[in-house]
């Protein structure tokens, strides 16, 4: 069994190499060529803890289980927000692989799905984005929309002006792109072809009104069912795109809609999985506004998990441990 920190993790998987394993995932998925995964929420003061698992591949299955704590209180404390640990087995007999840091895994494989529905749901010559919330995530989603997308300029807003701005020069010099930070988001997202909220919002900011034609948003912050980014009209006039259908509507900006009566089930246009299989279109007009609702798939999990560990494998670097003494 190997042991991955998240430096290992970090330097055994890329974004492109995380964007292909992830929606290779999804395809898998939307071919109903996997098992349906799994997740639990526990909520504590403070925060709370989700176990997300699932199985992918044919000739060769492998399992996943991932335990997260999430305490968006965290940083006031010097701690990550995120903290937890992903265990890997083979799952035709059940022999533990490896023990890795998940926390990288799930920034990594969160972003590689935004990058997927990006290059499926927003404009071919999408150049502007804005990203509103520049925390650990947003880092991830702009890697991965500028694999997917050819973007020339970003904007970042953050409610810490000073977030936003380091965050706009670290990713300018690691994109080279021109990144600038916004003080206000509403004064720039006319200007933009795509939007990505990462945020810990419990009321939505992101109106109707705000958002252009042919905008594409990713919706990603809201992964528990107290979170809320966009408002419920919004997603009543777009065609909105779920990763799975049915934890969206229990805990992503689509439950909120749900809620509030302004949307229906049947309205969803597709899971992504769905349009990655090619069983449904993406996007379909240069003016529609489309809307990736993301909450996390475990089978996302899974991809990522076992691309760091195949890399691990093939490097032969990794430290390896025992759970079970076999020789008794």
């Amino acid at each position: 069994m190997v042991l991955l920190s998240q430096n290992d993790v970090r330097r055994l998987l890329t974004m492109p190499d995380c964007i292909a394993a992830v929606e290779q995932a999804f395809r898998l998925y939307g071919e109903g060529k996997t098992t349906k995964p799994g997740v639990l929420g526990v909520h504590t003061e403070g925060g709370g803890f989700h176990i997300k698992a699932g199985i992918l591949g044919e000739e060769k299955p492998y399992f996943v289980a991932k335990v997260n704590g999430n305490y968006p209180g965290n940083p006031g404390r010097g701690l990550p927000t995120i903290q937890g640990v992903l265990y890997l087995a083979d799952a035709r007999n059940g022999v533990p692989l490896a023990l890795m840091d998940s926390a990288e895994i799930t920034n990594l494989r969160t972003g590689a799905a935004t990058g997927i529905a990006a290059k499926y749901l927003a404009r071919k010559d999408c150049a502007t984005a804005l990203l509103i919330g520049c925390g650990v995530q947003a880092r991830t989603q702009l890697q991965a929309l500028a694999a997917v997308l050819p973007l020339k300029q970003v904007f970042a807003y953050s409610i810490d002006a000073a977030q936003a701005k380091a965050f706009a020069q670290r990713m300018a010099a690691e994109l080279r792109i021109d990144v600038t930070p916004a003080e206000d988001f509403r004064s720039v997202i006319g200007r933009c072809d795509a939007c990505v909220t990462c945020t810990t919002a419990h009321e939505w900011f992101l109106s109707a009104a705000d958002v252009p034609p042919g905008m594409f948003i990713a919706a990603v912050g809201a992964d528990n069912e107290h979170k809320q980014e966009l408002q419920p009209e919004l997603l009543a006039k777009a065609k909105v795109v779920t990763d799975i259908t049915d934890q969206c509507a229990a805990m992503g900006d689509l439950h909120h809609a749900l809620a509030a009566g302004l949307f229906t089930r049947d309205r969803v246009h597709a899971e992504l999985g769905e349009i990655v299989a090619g069983k449904k279109p993406g996007r379909t007009s240069t003016q529609e506004i489309t809307i990736f609702d993301s909450t996390g798939m475990a089978l996302q999990d899974v991809a990522a998990a076992v691309a760091v560990y195949e890399a691990a494998a093939l490097q032969g670097s990794a430290q390896r441990f025992g759970l079970v003494d076999r020789s008794s």
